[in-house]
């Protein structure tokens, strides 16, 4: 039978002929000659050096080499300002009077959020802040949270990511490693950060403006420090300086582009790194950054409103699922960035049609994104596409050796981007962190990402090396989860399986012959895992499979049961009135389970956002009533089909509205009667 692939040789009486068979219908002619070339180098290397190992000798040829060193030819000019502060200054004086940020009804302007941020930034130096201090950000998603980062940056400090969301237990460790000097918050902080509560900075109690000189870092100087899921069982911190960020700020306003013309809708949680681009970048050019609540992140109807104006949004593809099965269809000229995680080819398809779409990957270590690829119609396989500017990437073997062209390997990033490391972790900092060994000086990062070069020059992600996994866009360490799950219930293993819609989600597996119920095993591990690292199923194993040498064998672990996963207690039985027999019907399908019972809650059953929102589009068009997906979240099908049974409230009849000359007679008397 014909193969694919095929080299032959013939021997004759002059020595020996030889050729390469290829299908046409798998390989380029391109592809076929580069096998070839480097197969005829392979050789050559054999008989210069017999004695060497074959493995030792070179993987890819002349040609490979320099093809390579065209993908990574991307250095340009860096940016003149030595920090993220000096960086945006020019365009906070040169827009004072256009919007920056909005948030609800509230929006401000780059005059005042400047102003603003001079006030934060004095009462930090007042509380003895200098350059090099880490100070923690602890607010929630508002225009205060923007003002806060450009204080900090403006006082010379680094700033920490603090989401008020997660558990306390997790934000008073990061505050700990990072030995943070002061937390600005817009609240009290909780009791259970313990000491650093007497550092707090309440932002209540800081003017809404001052002046003040902008305390200026170095390069080299931490811009922030940010904490990803660690291997551990405890976070890590990553600290990223300031030219990586200016570096990344000044590649992403090129490629993929935004001007002072855009608006940008800012959804993702501030302890993710991706949320620099979404509310730095607009700051940078002009342009303005609309910062969605966390009301309007978990509501596909709401976000979908807040893109009637916008021009760009971010985000994961869990997100982009959201806004789809919320009706979004976006429209000519849009942007979307898709990363955090794989961009599905299924996706892709849907997304082209709504506007201009962008893949987007790069890990933490080396600022945020390190490629990106516009994505065409009929382009075929999904790919990350090319370097950002000053950046470069490799594909290597064990050895740490370049891989041929269309080979498999592991992704290592160089360049600009390259974090000054993790925080007090030189051992972890040795093995992720290596010198360059291709000639370019600097260091370069392992990613743990596997990975092939295209012979379009292009590169595709192939998944990760290790038991690090992204679930809707969070980069999450697995031996994190086993780890709280031995300190709160047993020995146990987490994997990724396909879930309801084959998105990914999370299974422990729990040494014991019964377990709690899987609400009671949430809830106990809530106290130091954020809401996205728990597992959405558990199932209890008699003991953990291991291989002939000792290690945990993921293999043999036995797959989730298709019955209705362990949740709450059935105590008040199956679902009784049609309410809630409708609405089980559509758990049950959505879900793929085989029953439900009036206490079960959506998320205890193995839900997730994208779920949720495609549960209240399906109610709603049976229905005619929409309820909140909040309510998914914290109660119970009982209580949500309650919801369903109650009367529409009595629309409001609307007063007339009030002439606009006399709306601009009544504010230029407000105007001047505020005037000293």
């Amino acid at each position: 039978a014909a193969q694919d692939l095929a080299l032959w040789f013939l021997e004759g009486p002059t020595g020996a002929v030889g050729g390469l068979n290829y299908n046409l219908d798998i390989y380029e002619a391109e592809t076929a000659e580069r096998i070839k070339e480097s197969y005829l180098e392979l050789i050559d290397a054999i008989v210069a050096e017999p004695e060497r190992p074959v493995r030792e000798l070179a993987a890819i040829g002349n040609r490979e080499r320099a093809a390579l060193e065209a993908y990574n030819a991307t250095t340009t000019a860096t940016p003149e300002a030595s920090c993220l502060a000096t960086f945006l200054a020019p365009a906070f004086a040169d827009h004072r009077d256009r919007i920056a940020a909005r948030c609800g009804d509230r929006g401000v302007t780059y005059g005042a959020l400047w102003a603003r941020a001079g006030a934060i930034a004095s009462a930090l130096r007042g509380r003895g802040v200098a350059p090099g201090d880490v100070v923690g950000v602890h607010v929630e998603r508002s225009i205060d949270m923007l003002a806060a980062l450009l204080g900090t940056t403006r006082a010379g400090a680094s700033y920490l990511p603090l989401d008020p969301s997660f558990p306390p237990e997790r934000l008073a460790f990061m505050l700990a490693d990072a030995n943070a000097s002061v937390v600005i918050s817009d609240e009290a902080l909780p009791e259970t950060l313990g000491e650093t509560r007497g550092s707090a900075l309440r932002l209540s109690e800081v003017p809404e403006a001052a002046d003040g000189p902008v305390h200026e870092a170095e390069g080299e100087d931490v811009a922030y420090l940010i904490y990803t899921s660690g291997s551990t069982g405890k976070p890590k911190g990553v600290r990223i300086p300031h030219r990586a960020l200016l570096n990344f700020l000044a590649s992403m306003a090129e490629t993929p582009g935004l001007s002072r013309e855009d608006r940008l809708v800012a959804v993702t949680t501030l302890s993710f790194d991706i949320a620099e681009l979404e509310l730095l970048l607009p700051l940078s050019v002009g342009a303005e950054v609309v910062i969605a609540s966390k009301e309007d992140v978990t509501d596909g109807h709401r976000l979908r409103a807040l893109l009637d104006e916008a021009t760009v949004m971010q985000a994961t593809p869990a997100t982009w699922r959201l806004l789809l099965e919320a009706g979004w269809r976006g429209r000519q000229g849009f942007k979307i960035l898709c990363g955090g995680e794989a961009l599905p080819e299924d996706l892709a398809e849907k997304l082209l049609g709504c506007g201009e779409l962008w893949n987007m990957y790069g890990p933490t270590e080396t600022t945020i994104w390190s490629s990106c690829a516009k994505i065409e119609p009929g382009s075929g396989a999904v790919t990350v596409g090319r370097p950002i500017a000053n950046t470069k990437i490799w594909v290597v073997d064990e050895r740490d050796a370049l891989v041929p062209l269309g080979a498999t390997g592991e992704i290592l990033i160089g360049g600009a981007g390259v974090a000054l490391g993790y925080h007090n972790r030189p051992e972890l900092d040795a093995e992720r962190f290596l010198d360059d060994p291709f000639g370019h000086g600097g260091r370069l990062y392992r990613t743990g990402d596997l990975g092939r070069m295209r012979h379009d020059m292009t590169l595709q992600h192939l998944g990760r090396r290790d038991f690090q996994v992204k679930v809707r866009g969070f980069r999450i360490e697995l031996g994190e989860i086993e780890k709280a799950l031995a300190d709160h219930v047993g020995p146990a293993v987490v994997v990724t399986r396909p879930g309801p819609g084959g998105e990914p989600r999370l299974v422990a597996y729990v040494v014991g012959e019964a377990l709690p119920p899987a609400a009671e095993l949430r809830d106990r591990l809530r106290a130091t895992l954020p809401e996205y690292m728990l597992p959405s199923v558990f199932v209890p194993i008699a003991a953990i499979p291991t291989t002939p040498n000792g290690k945990v064998d993921r293999k043999a672990l036995p797959a989730p049961p298709e019955a209705r996963p362990a949740a709450r207690d059935a105590v008040d039985g199956a679902p009784r009135t049609t309410s809630e027999k409708m609405v089980a019907a559509v758990w049950k399908d959505l879900l793929e389970i085989d029953r439900v019972s009036r206490s079960d809650n959506f998320l205890d059953l193995g839900g997730h956002s994208l779920l949720i929102m495609r549960a209240v589009t399906i109610l709603e068009k049976e229905t005619g009533k929409r309820v909140s997906p909040r309510a998914f979240v914290f109660q119970n099908l009982g209580q949500i089909a309650l919801e369903y049974e109650q009367p529409e409230p009595e629309p409001e009849v609307p007063s007339a509205p009030e002439p606009v000359a006399q709306r601009l007679v009544s504010r230029l008397i407000s105007a001047f009667r505020r005037r000293p």
